[in-house]
């Protein structure tokens, strides 16, 4: 992958536990689709030559930009979404990864992370089929 990266707050300055803080304070399931839009925001829209560079992720019905680079063992991603919910679940997940070794993504416990937020259980079948594949994608680097 390129060397171009943009660069992102997910997992340096929004971390797995600020994220679940933020969830757990959520009232209402609205809440927490606004938190998770909120979230998608603030990652940078991906350049087009990155785009063209991505991995393509099946399952997911919106269309998905993958990108990374390894340094020194540690994984540094880029992810955009044509779809403002999948952005935002896309940064979700990339707190989780971001500056980890391909043995801290394989180990890391994303059904539970995912269980913790509540989220699974609130989006449709079909992206959450497309969180699934997106994982799958990550571990399998």
């Amino acid at each position: 992958m390129t060397n171009i990266q943009p660069t992102h707050p997910f997992g340096t300055d929004i971390s797995t536990e600020d994220i679940l803080n933020e969830m757990s304070q959520c009232k209402s399931w609205e809440d927490k689709y606004r938190l998770v839009i909120q979230m998608g925001k603030k990652l940078p829209n991906m350049d087009e030559t990155l785009k063209e560079e991505s991995i393509s992720v099946p399952g997911c019905e919106s269309k998905v930009w993958l990108t990374w680079k390894i340094c020194e063992g540690v994984y540094y991603f880029s992810a955009d979404s044509d779809a403002r919910i999948v952005k935002g679940l896309l940064a979700i997940i990339l707190a989780a990864v971001e500056m980890k070794s391909k043995e801290d993504i394989l180990t890391f416990n994303f059904e539970n992370y995912l269980e913790a937020l509540d989220l699974l259980a609130h989006i449709s079948q079909s992206r959450s089929n497309g969180v699934r594949a997106i994982i799958n994608q990550l571990k399998a680097l």
